[in-house]
């Protein structure tokens, strides 16, 4: 583990894909609150493929799915660090194992009590107890999906999201490969399929990542693989959705090949992001806050190719693109009118996958 001089601020963590040529691990930032400029603190090595991150609502344990394939390094896992509550530097507990093969996505329930994985190869979801010191027991579920869509890519089912609404109520899985958006309950550390068992996209649409409204009220699903962004009411008691509209990420003249890689609302509600991979460009969507529909505002260069991941800090003033290549992390600033200004702060890392947040 490498490390550096500790100042106080936000905490960033950067999820990678590691081996040689590539990343060491997970990367860990401070982040200036006041510039939203990175300094580095650790990078915690000898991982294999860290890629998606998520912290605990205690901030005392960070997650990390381990995305590979069976007989690569260690094998698909998902590995618990515990976080050092005053450094903000990550010590690894353990590691189970996948129960599927390329695990792409991992979150908790609200309690903090169980972590939830998505299997991206075989299209499986696996659930595990958390311990009380943080780390992880065997899996208590395994739910794989069936089934097939319309593009060359959906020739099977591929979980790429698992996640609990804003109420803590149901649990919602992105499936590219099937082109739904999957609906359970979770009880006792199982899965149960809700009564509405899911919401079904347009054939080809690829759903990869949720967002929700900071009302609780929309639900918007990009599309991975026909670059769309649909926009749903979102009804918390019964588990439902409505569709509002679905709308492109490209602009008209672009031809190219693209696909998206994440969504997400700003925490003011009066803007949706979309990454663009190919067009290389966060699309821009002002949000209808009574209907819940979207208007394009236009698109913003990444800074880099291939934006796999961004996220906007807590406070909602600056935006983090993580772009695969050439290997960076780009700060925008985020106008009152969730325009995106480039704040001319760039951080070198190799093969950023996912960028989230900690408080200090």
């Amino acid at each position: 583990m490498q490390q550096s001089g500790i100042l106080p601020g936000m905490i960033v963590y950067v999820g990678t894909y590691t081996g040689p040529g590539k990343a060491e691990g997970i990367y860990v930032y401070r982040m200036d609150e006041s510039t939203g400029a990175l300094a580095h603190l650790q990078t915690v090595a000898s991982i294999d493929n860290p890629s998606f991150l998520t912290l605990d609502p205690q901030q005392r344990c960070l997650y990390a799915v381990n995305e590979t394939s069976e007989g690569e390094g260690q094998g698909p896992g998902v590995s618990a660090f515990t976080v050092d509550p005053q450094r903000r530097t990550l010590s690894l507990l353990n590691r189970q194992p996948a129960h599927g093969t390329s695990p792409c996505y991992v979150s908790l329930n609200p309690e903090g009590t169980h972590v939830l994985i998505a299997n991206y190869g075989d299209g499986s979801l696996a659930v595990y107890p958390v311990q009380e010191d943080g780390s992880l027991g065997k899996a208590s579920d395994v739910i794989r999906h069936q089934g097939s869509s319309a593009h060359r890519r959906q020739a099977g089912p591929h979980a790429h999201s698992i996640r609990f609404d804003p109420q803590g109520r149901h649990v919602l899985a992105c499936d590219l490969g099937i082109d739904r958006v999957f609906l359970y309950r979770l009880a006792d550390g199982r899965l149960t399929p809700h009564e509405l068992p899911y919401a079904q996209l347009s054939s080809g649409a690829g759903p990869r990542h949720t967002a929700f409204h900071p009302s609780g009220r929309f639900v918007y699903v990009n599309g991975e693989i026909d670059s769309s962004v649909s926009a749903f009411i979102y009804d918390p008691e019964r588990g439902a959705f409505d569709l509002i509209g679905a709308y492109s990420t490209l602009p008209d003249e672009f031809s190219g090949n693209n696909s998206t890689a994440q969504v997400l609302v700003h925490p003011a509600g009066r803007t949706v992001y979309v990454s663009n991979r190919g067009h290389d460009s966060i699309a821009v969507f002002e949000v209808d806050e009574a209907r819940g529909e979207l208007r394009p505002r236009g698109h913003v260069p990444s800074g880099g190719k291939t934006p796999r991941n961004f996220n906007i800090d807590p406070s909602g003033r600056f935006l983090y693109a993580a772009n695969q290549s050439p290997g960076n992390i780009v700060v925008f600033s985020v106008g009152d009118d969730g325009s995106l200004i480039p704040t001319g702060h760039v951080t070198e890392v190799p093969v950023p996958i996912c960028v989230i947040f900690g408080r200090e």
